[in-house]
């Protein structure tokens, strides 16, 4: 009986999400992110909030009933931060591999783009003036051929 390979995603075989179990705390925020952005959970959100106010007369608006929405919204706000810059971060890791990978498969692509989220500020902005200069230059040549196939 043959061994299935793993998956090997640097040779463009496919990678099964969650695959590492040691990754708890991406997969639940995978999970929690999905979930608590859906329709469902803005749904309940929004119940829980007419449910305390109708709550309001039974406590009289006291301190302590306001108390505990603030305290409640400032919890899941403060743990809903980390979730969400989780998920961004994998996401945005993602997105940089999947543009590397296209960097790499076209051939007047330049390879010095791939990995340029790692590049400094300053030299980000010589990379930005450079193809402003490019882009300027394309422009120019566009108006060129405008202006020409206008006077044929």
């Amino acid at each position: 009986m043959r061994k299935k390979r793993a998956a090997d995603p640097a040779n463009g075989q496919a990678h099964k999400p969650n695959s590492r179990p040691s990754d708890w705390f991406g997969s639940f925020s995978t999970r929690a992110s999905t979930w608590l952005g859906s329709k469902w959970a803005f749904s309940a959100a929004v119940l829980v909030i007419i449910g305390w106010g109708f709550t309001g007369p039974l406590f009289r608006y006291s301190d302590t009933w306001q108390l505990v929405i603030n305290t409640g919204t400032t919890i899941v706000t403060f743990l809903m931060v980390f979730l969400i810059q989780n998920t961004q971060n994998r996401d945005a890791r993602a997105i940089n591999l999947k543009l590397d990978e296209l960097i790499h498969a076209i051939s007047r692509a330049k390879n010095q783009m791939m990995e340029i989220e790692k590049l400094t500020d300053d030299e980000l902005d010589v990379l930005q003036a450079k193809f402003e200069k490019i882009r300027a230059a394309s422009m120019a040549r566009m108006e060129r051929k405008k202006h020409n196939n206008k006077a044929e």
